[in-house]
């Protein structure tokens, strides 16, 4: 509340908590490239920007859906090991693009012990980025998804909580309880498809063929043929639009043609009023004076 003349409107995006002003221009005076993460329930950013008069650019960025579409990441995409992965995924893209260091933005997000925002950072320093960082915010055993496989164990495998909190997982044929070891194979494919240069994606078969051969497949064909029957048709529909103009004109000449001799007739009727009238007038006005 205002309370003296003093008082000053705080910034538009400071008033609806979504930057730090006094942050961020420690960050962008550095002159050093910031490693940006957001992260939500069900996908992950990480970006590595340079501020930049017009504006940030992006140098390197990853989201948690390439693990998906093109890792073979079978998993939800929205956890802790997906953060890594997600984090690894851009610290190699960095690299490959000659970024060597980074300094880490969280935005407005508590810094709290073992979060994901530590699990993109700890994915970018296992890629080879040096960030400035405190060990102690980092757990290690979160990032294989270790905590994840506990407290699978812990429901049991035939338990209803079971079923229900880890269908994805069983969807998808991957056990919670083996996590880890889906973790380090993803993170082997990734390590690979940069040394070589080439993106491995995981192949998915298709059952679509099947239904396909079902369908019958004369009647295309017999609907094929009669389009071209349908094309002279509209051609005569073309010929008959000329043959209602020419008619048009006729009509409209004759009527013209009979208006023009009715307003002559009508001047030679006023003309043979007009001489008869004085001289009717003349005789009367002769009489009274004799």
């Amino acid at each position: 509340m205002a309370k003296s003349s003093n008082y000053r409107v705080k910034l538009r995006r400071r008033r609806e908590g979504k930057t730090d002003f006094q942050a961020r221009k420690a960050l962008v005076v550095s002159g050093k490239p910031r490693l940006v993460t957001r992260t939500a329930n069900r996908n992950i950013t990480a970006q590595i920007l340079i501020a930049k008069r017009h504006g940030d650019e992006v140098l390197a960025a990853a989201n948690s859906r390439e693990l998906v579409k093109t890792y073979g990441w079978r998993a939800a995409t929205g956890n802790i090991p997906a953060a890594y992965l997600t984090g690894y995924i851009c610290g190699l893209k960095a690299k490959t693009n000659g970024i060597k260091e980074a300094i880490l933005d969280i935005g407005l997000v508590a810094p709290t012990k073992g979060a994901k925002i530590f699990a993109i950072l700890s994915g970018v320093l296992d890629a080879g980025v040096e960030v400035p960082h405190s060990e102690e915010k980092i757990v290690k055993e979160r990032m294989k998804g270790e905590h994840i496989a506990k407290y699978a164990k812990s429901l049991g495998a035939g338990s209803e909580e079971y079923a229900a909190k880890f269908s994805k997982y069983n969807a998808q044929g991957v056990a919670p309880e083996k996590i880890s070891e889906h973790v380090t194979k993803v993170k082997a494919i990734i390590g690979d498809s940069f040394k070589t240069g080439k993106q491995i994606a995981p192949k998915i078969e298709k059952e679509a063929p099947p239904v396909k051969a079902d369908a019958p497949a004369p009647v295309k064909s017999e609907k094929e043929e009669k389009v071209p029957e349908k094309a002279p048709a509209a051609k005569k529909s073309v010929v008959k639009k000329p043959a209602a103009k020419k008619e048009t004109p006729k009509e409209e000449v004759p009527e013209e043609k009979k208006k023009a001799p009715a307003k002559k007739a009508a001047k030679p009727k006023a003309a043979a009023k007009e001489p008869t009238a004085p001289k009717e007038k003349a005789s009367k006005k002769g009489g009274k004076k004799e």
